[in-house]
């Protein structure tokens, strides 16, 4: 078995290489699908560093694979870089406290999630090159996680069968090996035109377009009671027809969001959706159109690439902190404006002896940084939110982990996450991320027996076959059409 250390040892050399980018990709702070700074940075220092890469991917231009290597096993290695609106928030500080007013902001931490995958793909390649291993990693840039869902365009067009396992990771505040399913997830703009009169003088000769938009979300109130318990139906008014009264508004549009577990269901869902925006336009004597924005799937899991996971991340360990770093993150915990009582840790859901050990090691969920390694627990439990990781899911092996790159139960999409992406509690988090998902591939790489019983596992787990959300005319589009 060869030393990985010794391919390992290759992120820490390079270390600034890597929290260099993600800082310029924090900075940087752009939205789905428009990431051209954050991309092209990418792609020059991948070309440095010798991979050949090419660009756009499914026709989107902020998406490329950086290649490196020929031959079997491909293994695939995903990162993200897109951030979200109203985040912007200054490194490193234990308050609210924007750079740009109503700027951008990391609060998923994707500057964190492409730069350590970026790490594990430079040990990998160091490993195929010096020991002249036949194989190929790809590293593939997939801009739009919050709003674009490349990774589902891209399964559209049959990008990931050239590989033979996928393998990503994901900021947060606990350290893990993700396990179970989630939702498929898809959105539609529905826009409705009217006909504009004045409201006092003349209502009766006005069509309202806000009316239709208003009827419609009515509608789909309605049909929440007839709905699974596990679906979720979520909205936002993204043009209200204007800021006059006193005029009958002639346009109005609503974003909708459909989710359920499996796509064939969210996508019967969205068409009652449909229904409902149709009937909203006839009462209103309106016209209606559509625009499918994105679509992605539930994931797959897969127990052999997980436990592989699980192993490498157990032999690499997790972070450390000092007393300052411990003292910060205290802070950023005092600043939550909600709380909970959860431990820290998926399986503790589900499983009553792991809870009962995370209870101990993290003093009943209070510590200000989570120093452990939740226990693997395999699952198939649907979790409510939703990744475009599923679409990868569903046509490779693909499995994930999370890293502690933020304070302990930080809240989703956060200024405080924002923040704390630019410290070296971050930093440290991104490195260990490069470090398991390199291990991981070089022992697929020397043990490829292990991708045999993945893609067995996976042949058994999508039997019943990949619908895809995204229709074959469907194109990336930037939420209120921009693109």
């Amino acid at each position: 078995m060869v030393d990985k250390q010794k391919y390992l040892d290759v992120i820490d050399q390079n270390a600034s290489v890597f929290t260099d980018v993600s800082d310029k990709i924090w900075e940087y702070a752009e939205l789905s699908l428009m990431e051209y700074k954050s991309a092209k940075l990418y792609c020059e220092v991948l070309e440095k560093e010798g991979f050949t890469v090419e660009t756009p991917v499914a026709g989107i231009e902020t998406a490329f694979k950086a290649i490196y290597g020929s031959g079997h096993p491909v293994i695939g290695i995903l990162a993200e870089y897109d951030a979200l609106t109203g985040l912007s928030q200054e490194g490193g500080a234990t308050e609210r406290k924007e750079v740009v007013p109503n700027g951008c902001g990391h609060g998923c931490g994707h500057n964190m999630l492409g730069a350590g995958s970026m790490a594990a793909a430079f040990a990998v390649k160091k490993y195929l090159e010096e020991t002249k291993t036949p194989g190929t990693v790809i590293f593939y840039g997939c801009p739009g996680e919050e709003g674009g869902a490349s990774k589902a365009f891209m399964a559209r067009d049959n990008i990931w069968p050239e590989l033979d396992a996928a393998l990503t990771w994901h900021p947060g505040s606990v350290n893990q090996v993700t396990s179970g399913t989630c939702n498929t997830c898809i959105q539609v703009e529905y826009k409705f035109t009217g006909v504009a009169s004045h409201a006092a003088g003349a209502p009766e000769l006005g069509r309202s377009a806000l009316d239709a938009v208003e009827l419609m979300n009515v509608g789909v109130q309605f049909l929440r009671e007839h709905m699974p318990d596990s679906a979720r139906i979520h909205y936002a008014i993204t043009d209200a027809g204007g800021n006059s009264p006193n005029v009958v508004q002639p346009h109005a549009q609503v974003l909708y969001m459909v989710r359920s577990q499996l796509a064939k269901d969210a996508l019967a869902l969205e068409k009652r959706v449909d229904k409902i925006a149709e009937g909203a336009a006839l009462m209103t004597e309106t016209t209606m159109t559509k625009r499918f924005i994105d679509g992605c799937s539930n994931t797959v899991p897969n127990k052999v690439l997980e436990m592989l996971l699980w192993k490498n991340f157990n032999e690499v360990g997790v972070p450390t902190y000092t007393e300052e770093e411990k003292e910060y993150a205290k802070k950023i915990v005092a600043s939550y404006e909600m709380t909970n009582d959860d431990l820290p840790g998926d399986a503790c859901d589900e499983s009553e002896e792991i809870a009962a050990w995370v209870d101990q090691v993290s003093k009943h969920g209070t510590i200000p940084l989570n120093d452990f390694l939740v226990p693997y627990h395999f699952s198939t439990r649907q979790r409510m939110g939703s990744t475009d990781v599923g679409d990868v899911s569903w046509q490779v092996p693909t499995a994930q982990i999370n890293v502690v790159t933020f304070a302990s139960k930080s809240p989703g999409h956060s200024w405080q996450n924002v923040s704390t992406g630019k410290t070296s509690i971050g930093h440290k988090g991104l490195l260990t991320a490069g470090k398991v998902i390199a291990a991981t591939a070089i022992e697929l790489f020397e043990n490829p027996q292990y991708i045999q019983q993945a893609k067995s596992e996976f042949e058994t787990r999508t039997a019943g076959g990949y619908y895809c959300p995204v229709p074959k005319d469907a194109v990336p589009t930037i939420v209120g059409g921009q693109m």
